[in-house]
């Protein structure tokens, strides 16, 4: 069992093997204030995070604040699941994505269309949260929670409309969801650091990705909290990574939507994956990883989602 790690500052992470996937999804907690949790990915994974919360002594009645950045499944789906557990506490969410958790059946026909017959071991149950429970946050507005801290929230959309991040003063860090992209440390192990940008659909947009990133540098983070996986305080490399993989994403997307117009959604789609593959892989074979290491089980799930919400951008441009 993956035990949670502290990660100082009063917060420490926990393994919510998203995925069957260890360090894949993460939930972060507050635990020296008032009880408060960042992400829960998706119902399969609330007994790690209960497990979690029980090694740091816990209490469920504690919990105050659950905060969900975006209302996408790997974030949010096992929010309803959590708070049964936790009498007394919140649900925090974009305005946008207030009424999907109240009613949560978009929420299921849309990753039913991208997961198919794996949707159920991947995301049953999703729990609808009652509306008293949920509270949202405009962009700037804060939570304090204890004496001493403040979370102030901010609209960073361009990986989906429904997202915000939260800077927390104390860290001086971010909690960026998924618009600053994913971070894979499976390869700190060969002294490797990757971040990529995360363009699922349907909702993706790099002009508003940019924005947002550069809003992220303009508070001047030490840490970078991320939704996948982990904190990184290389905030600068994760700055340069960005911007050199953003736009090689976009392009690779635009060149097969040129290339192969008559081809259907799938065929673009897995053209693109490869591609975005081979270019993530010279990369790793570059810095001496193996082609076998275990990185590249959870790249290729994300390559190919990225894939999908870089053909249905582009074609979406096309046909405004």
């Amino acid at each position: 069992m993956w035990r949670p790690v502290d990660l100082g500052f009063g917060i420490s992470l926990i393994d919510l093997y998203d995925l069957q996937t260890a360090q894949r999804t993460g939930a972060y907690v507050f635990h020296e204030e008032e009880v408060t949790i960042i992400e829960t990915s998706a119902s399969p994974s609330i007994p790690h995070l209960l497990k979690g919360l029980e090694e740091l002594s816990i209490d469920l009645k504690d919990v105050k604040n659950i905060i969900v950045t975006h209302i996408h499944l790997d974030h949010a789906g096992g929010a309803g699941v959590l708070l049964k557990h936790c009498p007394n506490a919140r649900v925090f969410v974009h305005p946008k994505g207030m009424r999907h958790l109240a009613d949560p059946s978009r929420l299921i026909e849309g990753a039913k269309a991208v997961y198919g017959e794996k949707f159920d071991a991947l995301f049953d149950p999703i729990v609808p949260i009652p509306e008293d429970r949920l509270v949202i946050k405009e962009d700037g507005e804060t939570l304090q929670i204890g004496e001493d801290r403040t979370l102030t929230f901010l609209h960073t959309p361009g990986h989906a409309n429904h997202h915000f991040s939260i800077y927390d003063e104390k860290s001086n860090g971010i909690f960026t969801g998924d618009t600053a992209g994913v971070f894979y440390p499976q390869l700190l192990s060969y002294d490797v650091e990757l971040y990529l940008p995360s363009t699922s659909p349907n909702q993706f947009d790099p002009e508003a990705m940019q924005a947002s990133i550069k809003r992220f540098m303009s508070l001047h983070p030490d840490r970078i909290y991320f939704g996948h996986f982990g904190m990184s305080t290389h905030v600068q490399t994760v700055w340069d990574q960005l911007h050199y993989w953003l736009p090689i994403f976009v392009q690779i997307g635009r060149d097969i939507v040129d290339k192969q117009k008559d081809k259907s959604f799938t065929e673009k789609t897995e053209a693109v994956f490869q591609l975005l593959f081979d270019n993530v892989q010279t990369f790793l074979r570059k810095r001496q990883v193996p082609d076998n290491a275990d990185v590249y089980k959870v790249l290729q799930l994300d390559l190919q989602v990225c894939a999908m919400g870089l053909v249905d951008y582009i074609e979406k441009q096309k046909s405004n």
